[in-house]
């Protein structure tokens, strides 16, 4: 399969090189790296490992990835070819890159068209806050209730067909980006499957969402009316798809 990964990355120029140290060598035909208005060397550091380095100097996860992603519809539209899936993971090593063959085998053996990595089951002792935890498990139980289907994480780390992410039509700017792929991945029948991955406290750096209360409160409501516009607008899609 033709893979790229895209990682969205915001003042992580502590982690840039063990990040790519960390990738498995020669899994993707390209890293798109999405600076999201850092004020260190992120960017620099990440051209210097070979990444193509994205800017998106708007503050939010979705427009980071949204960014990657152009990119790479732009390239396909000026000669190159699409890829046959693309990968996501963060830029701060509390997900580790090495497991990403992991996630890409159920795409290459046809089992799932989104696979995601889901860190509670396997994460190191205290890299999950208790308010991560339980943001985890409110978004996953509003999930379960609005779609049906039983998540078990929105983490971070993930691998998706082409043809299924366009299916998606994604276009959350901010914080709500897993859970709208995730919501969506239920309603608009993309196969999905969870792999159970290591999970550790941040290699370095201060986190931009679980560093403070304040900003985590802040995303747990994001996530949560995210949840209850999808609920809304997809089935408005559904019934229009019906004929309804």
């Amino acid at each position: 399969m033709l893979i790229d990964l895209v990682i969205p990355a915001r003042n992580e120029a502590d982690n840039i090189d063990a990040l790519f140290d960390a990738l498995p060598a020669g899994l993707f035909r390209c890293v798109v790296v999405c600076d999201n208005g850092s004020t260190d060397a992120t960017a620099s550091l990440a051209e210097s490992r070979g990444a193509v380095v994205v800017r998106e100097d708007r503050m939010g996860y979705g427009r980071a990835c949204l960014a990657g992603l152009a990119w790479i519809q732009h390239q396909a539209e000026t000669g190159d070819v699409l890829p046959d899936a693309v990968a996501f993971v963060d830029a701060d090593l509390s997900d580790d890159p090495g497991q990403m063959g992991r996630l890409i085998d159920p795409l290459e053996s046809d089992q799932a068209d989104l696979v995601l990595g889901a860190r509670a089951a396997l994460a190191d002792p205290g890299a999950l806050d208790p308010h991560q935890r339980f943001g985890n498990w409110l978004a996953c139980t509003l999930t379960r209730l609005a779609s049906g289907r039983a998540y078990r994480d929105l983490g971070p780390m993930r691998v998706i067909r082409w043809s299924s992410l366009e299916q998606l039509e994604m276009g959350d700017e901010t914080w709500g980006w897993t859970i709208e792929m995730q919501y969506k991945a239920v309603t608009r029948g993309v196969r999905t499957l969870e792999i159970d991955v290591p999970y550790r406290k941040r290699r370095a750096g201060r986190s931009k969402i679980t560093g403070s209360l304040w900003m985590s409160a802040r995303v747990g409501i994001r996530i949560v009316s995210m949840i209850g516009w999808l609920w809304w607008s997809e089935r408005r899609v559904n019934r229009s798809g019906s004929g309804a």
